[in-house]
């Protein structure tokens, strides 16, 4: 099985995400149907079938019967990918992402500026946001006001 895994200049390989705290099984006992992932990330099974055909998830290892299951580190995976999205980054750079994960070590650096363009894009988003926000707070205090009655 192949797993996604980072590492730094002079580091050993460590979960490309933190654990979830809330695996509904613990390691060793970790083999979950499509079924049960979709239910478990709220990702449709189809959304998961797309995701491991166009190189987003690992290699997802196979039942007997050829039925997907999937791991901790897999479900690890998904939650990574769940907050790629809110972020807005474009499918295709989380792709890309994940193909220099497999890659290994020497695309640290390419890895970095994928995501800290992101974080750029999330921060811009952010202010828009906030400046929003102020302008809608602005509205109902005015709003709010008995004089304008």
């Amino acid at each position: 099985m192949t797993t996604l895994t980072e590492s730094g200049p002079g580091d050993t390989a460590v979960d490309l995400c933190k654990p979830h705290p809330g695996h509904p099984r613990p390691d060793g006992q970790d083999r979950y149907t499509i079924g049960e992932v979709a239910a478990w990330t709220g990702m449709s099974a189809h959304t998961l079938r797309w995701y491991e055909r166009i190189g987003l998830m690992p290699h997802i290892d196979r039942s007997h019967t050829g039925q997907r299951r999937f791991t901790n580190r897999d479900l690890d995976w998904l939650a990574f990918v769940g907050k790629l999205r809110l972020t807005g980054m474009p499918v295709a750079d989380m792709v890309r992402y994940a193909e220099l994960v497999r890659l290994g070590e020497d695309t640290i650096d390419e890895r970095a500026e994928l995501l800290e363009r992101t974080r750029r894009d999330v921060r811009s988003r952010i202010a828009e946001l906030q400046e929003t926000l102020a302008l809608l707070d602005y509205k109902i205090e005015l709003y709010g006001r008995s004089d304008l009655s």
